[in-house]
């Protein structure tokens, strides 16, 4: 082999913990901000996991080893699919919560690790371009990671961290390829101590499954963001957690006392006796707040005047089953089930589907369960459907407005019956209130033929001698666009319940993206016209009796949930963790008040006038104050 290129950036080594060194004069506290990820207040020594370099020089290979380079690629696979089978074997220590994370990680490292476009792009490049298995291993995962960064931005924060988290994911498996073709060791926290703090440069999903939360006290790094597998991990674990405080390891020292907060994102490394004094008196404050929000699982979600709100979940993946019991939510509000295209060479079959939604009706427990159609679109390019040649590439100038959710689903009218089959297979004798929820809908026609494809799939499931569901799923579509809420009389006629997606209807009522830093600041769903357009469509599902649900993130902010209860929300469907927030919110507030809140809110013209009152509001009854508009 020659060295003739530039090294490329890859894995990293994984050194043990950082030495001892004598301890030096005290020093000054400092502070350190990051990104809160998980909360409460950890209080410990500092322990931290340094990375040194590691460069993977572009190495060049004679075409006579080229099947010795394939040779070890093939051995490196083979090792890291027994460390992620070992790994997996080791999860029944964790959390119940943490297990059922990471495990469908792991089956999805596994199974890029088998047949799949990527592998068979990392060999290509070592026969085709004469490199090693390194660099080809280097090169053609970040080539794919950047593929999917470079995909158009989407809409809402949740498709992109789940566009992240791919990217992410395999960029993670080139690191552990890289770390085997190496000999490279992988990182330990067998020898931290009983209340250690864990400080690092990063944190990976696998490491985080190797810490014991009875002997780590929390976490902190400098890379990192919330949406990220590494987040959900450590939030299963109950650690509280800082990603992304950008120095901080390699301030510390051995000996340090470190500070962090997971619900504010401040670390404090070497606090002053004051500082420490609040820190514990703090710590103490969110113990005790904890054990009354976890005080509130078996007590009924109702206003203080008797008033029943339901509560439901939003979920993305199946791990995140078990949240339901665990935070008390009384259903799935919005099952999103693109997770059932991703990981996958070619689109899931009808039995494949019927299976996964069947899990997932069972996991309900008989409690009501709304499933979302196929959103495709925004930014979200699912390689089983572009190897299908199903969906177009996503090369628009504004994706937001091009060829996504219903859209799509007309076009290609296969997906959609194969899905609504596989729906209806998995219903046969459940005791939900199963639902089907059709994405971005901006007018009548599109739901009047979305509503004929789900009739004809029922009528060829009859004809077949196939058992149907009784009573068959309600069908209902979103209302997040100004056409759909404009136009939700005629949509109430033609569909069987509303649910209000606020995060879209938002951007498309403002013309803001959030994600878009010199916009976001512009992003308020307490604008006058994102609030009428809302009003539109509550009362119209009033008038024609069709249930109506807000899933969008302000159902899930308790400061806001008297003024939803007062414009006539009923149904407020969320990110599993909110659940208990919300209903110590709905618990503390009178319908009545509510109800005024609400009328003078639509009085304003302005957003901050609107936010004035719910500010208020929330002062005089104890809520948390909404962090609008840089939601």
């Amino acid at each position: 082999m020659s060295r003739t290129d530039p090294p490329l950036p890859s894995a990293e080594p994984e050194p043990g913990l950082m030495p001892a060194r004598p301890r030096r004069r005290a020093r000054s506290e400092m502070r350190f901000v990051g990104i809160g990820v998980s909360p409460g207040i950890a209080i410990g020594q500092a322990f931290g996991v340094r990375e040194p370099d590691t460069i993977v020089t572009r190495q060049r290979i004679a075409a006579a080893d080229i099947e010795a380079e394939l040779a070890r690629l093939d051995a490196s696979v083979r090792q890291s699919q027994k460390q992620l089978v070992k790994l997996r074997q080791k999860l029944h220590v964790l959390p119940e919560e943490a297990q059922t994370e990471i495990e469908p990680l792991i089956a999805a490292y596994l199974h890029m690790l088998g047949p799949t476009r990527l592998m068979r792009g990392i060999r290509h490049r070592v026969r085709e371009t004469l490199v090693s298995a390194e660099t080809a291993v280097a090169e053609e995962t970040e080539a794919t990671a950047a593929q999917m960064l470079a995909l158009p931005i989407g809409t809402t924060e949740d498709d992109r961290a789940s566009r992240d988290r791919r990217a992410e994911e395999v960029r993670e498996i080139g690191r552990r390829l890289i770390r085997n073709l190496t000999r490279t060791a992988f990182r330990s926290f067998a020898d931290l101590p009983n209340g250690a703090v864990v400080v690092a440069d990063s944190l990976r999903p696998a490491d985080a499954a190797l810490l014991n939360p009875e002997r780590v006290a929390g976490v902190a790094t400098e890379e990192g963001g919330a949406a990220g597998h590494t987040a959900i991990m450590l939030r299963s674990l109950g650690l509280p957690t800082v990603l992304g405080a950008i120095g901080l390891s390699h301030k510390i020292e051995p000996g340090d006392t470190i500070i962090v907060d997971g619900a504010t994102g401040i670390v404090i490394l070497n606090p002053t006796a004051a500082t420490l004094t609040r820190a514990r008196a703090d710590q103490l404050a969110f113990a005790e707040g904890r054990n009354r929000l976890a005080g509130l699982l078996r007590l009924a979600a109702e206003t203080s005047c008797g008033m029943p709100i339901a509560l439901h979940a939003n979920l993305e993946l199946l791990a995140e089953l078990p949240m339901l019991s665990q935070v008390g939510a009384e259903g799935i509000g919005l099952l999103r089930t693109e997770f059932v295209f991703m990981n996958r060479e070619t689109p899931p079959d009808e039995a494949v589907q019927t299976e996964i939604y069947r899990q997932v009706i069972a996991a309900a427990g008989g409690a009501p369960v709304t499933i979302r159609v196929l959103d495709w679109g925004g930014e979200k390019d699912i390689d089983s459907l572009s190897n299908a040649g199903l969906v177009p590439e996503l090369n628009d100038v504004n994706p937001a407005l091009g060829l996504r959710g219903v859209r799509l689903l007309l076009r290609r009218p296969t997906l959609l019956e194969t899905q609504l089959s596989a729906i209806l297979r998995a219903a046969v004798g459940a005791t939900s209130d199963l639902r089907i929820l059709v994405p971005m809908v901006t007018c009548l026609e599109e739901v009047r033929q979305a509503r004929a494809i789900y009739d004809r799939v029922i009528r060829r499931l009859a004809r077949d001698g196939v058992r149907l569901p009784d009573p068959l799923p309600l069908f209902g579509v979103m209302i997040e666009t100004p056409g759909a809420a404009l136009s939700a009389d005629g949509l109430a006629a033609a569909c069987d319940f509303f649910a209000l997606g606020t995060n879209d209807l938002t951007m498309y009522t403002l013309a803001v993206d959030r994600a878009d830093g010199g916009v976001g600041s512009l992003f308020d769903p307490l604008h006058p016209a994102v609030l009428r357009l809302m009003q539109f469509a509550i009362d119209a599902a009033g008038r024609y009796n069709r249930p109506l649900s807000v899933c969008g993130e302000i159902a899930g902010d308790p400061a806001f949930t008297p003024l939803l209860l007062g414009l006539g929300v009923r149904t407020l469907s969320m990110n599993a963790v909110n659940v208990p927030r919300v209903k110590q919110a709905v618990r503390a507030v009178e319908l009545g008040a509510c109800a005024r809140l609400a009328a003078q809110a639509m009085r304003e013209c302005d957003a901050e006038s609107v936010r004035a009152h719910v500010v208020a509001f929330a002062r005089k009854h104890g809520l948390t104050e909404p962090a609008l508009p840089t939601l």
